[in-house]
């Protein structure tokens, strides 16, 4: 069983998903519109070239994600995607892109059980945590 996060934007979510397949790497396998499926007709005509359904998968990592209609849009809260990256330098440079534009919650520094853990909120309205866990 895996778990993965799965976002919902206010209409950016093709912009979003561009921007941590650059952050993150790996692969976008799926940027599928509204327009051409079966809820085309469920969405207004200005949204349906909005993401019905978006995946990237990176590292083992799996990140999904779509746009909701205006009508049925909240943004996120409640929760963080978090990290687990192997070194400091990596953590910083993640740390860095997430958090431009965006909104610094804990800077990113050294606590009791990390090297480096900081969280941010992106520009996407995206919660972000980024650990970098002390050698045991």
């Amino acid at each position: 069983m895996k778990l993965n996060p799965y976002l919902m934007f206010d209409g950016k979510c093709e912009e979003a998903f561009k921007a941590y397949h650059k952050i993150l790497g790996g692969e976008i396998v799926a940027m599928l519109p509204h327009e051409g499926t079966p809820a085309e007709g469920n969405v207004p005509p200005e949204w349906r070239k909005k993401i019905i359904h978006a995946r990237l998968v990176s590292n083992g990592m799996v990140l999904m994600g779509s746009d909701a209609p205006p009508d049925r849009y909240e943004p996120m809260k409640g929760f963080s995607v978090t990290l687990n990256v192997k070194e400091p330098a990596e953590a910083e440079r993640v740390f860095t892109a997430l958090a431009d534009k965006g909104t610094v919650n804990m800077p990113l520094g050294e606590t009791f059980f990390a090297t480096k853990f900081g969280m941010c909120v992106d520009k996407f309205g995206t919660p972000w945590m980024i650990v970098c866990e002390k050698a045991q």
